[in-house]
């Protein structure tokens, strides 16, 4: 899925991404850009799946947030790509609540997790279509499905980190991550397949 690249892409970068941010944390400025591009392409993509064409707004809003508190993060590579989504969700929640006193249609549908083993032949089909309509698809999953497959796909989280993130447990995201996958495999075929109606974003579950 071209923005954000699946698990595997984005942990080869776990190693370079903790050393620059570990220079970056002692003021070393080239190192925050460095940061900033290993990151970036990710976190943006799971954005565009939650906010749509806002996420650049919000992606902005974020790593704000980031560069004050970078001082404060403890962690290797991966922990920080997880930290840098955790930011990155309270964001794009606070942006769709106040979206919502203006109504217009919100982006995702239902609830959040991640993926437990790796399903390559879910995940190449991702691979297999652009990244705007992969986030459309995506865009009509369950919410807790929608965001899963992001954090998983997209950012390249783990199933714990992704869990972390979500403040769930580790095997209900698996479970989310799973089935949001098989659907979008199973749409991807051509199958009129419909789930559970519809939520906006940030609707409790």
């Amino acid at each position: 899925m071209g923005q954000g690249g699946e698990p595997r892409r984005a942990q080869a970068y776990d190693g370079d991404l903790g050393a620059a941010v570990a220079r970056a944390q002692d003021g070393d400025e080239a190192a925050f850009t460095v940061v900033y591009r290993l990151v970036q392409p990710g976190l943006l993509g799971y954005l565009r799946g939650l906010v749509g064409d806002d996420a650049e707004d919000v992606a902005s809003d974020a790593w704000l947030e980031i560069a004050r508190d970078l001082g404060r993060f403890k962690g290797d590579g991966a922990g920080f790509r997880g930290w840098t989504a955790t930011i990155a969700r309270h964001r794009a929640l606070d942006h769709l609540r106040r979206r919502r006193s203006r109504p217009q249609p919100t982006t995702l549908e239902a609830d959040v997790l991640s993926l437990p083993a790796r399903h390559d032949t879910h995940e190449q089909a991702l691979e297999s279509i652009s990244t705007e309509y992969a986030l459309s698809l995506v865009r009509g999953l369950p919410r807790d499905q929608a965001e899963a497959v992001l954090l998983r796909v997209v950012v390249g989280l783990d199933g714990p980190s992704a869990a972390r993130v979500l403040g769930k447990r580790p095997g209900a995201v698996r479970t989310a991550a799973y089935r949001g996958l098989k659907l979008l495999a199973r749409r991807l075929n051509g199958e009129g397949v419909t789930d559970d109606g519809p939520r906006t974003l940030g609707e409790s579950t």
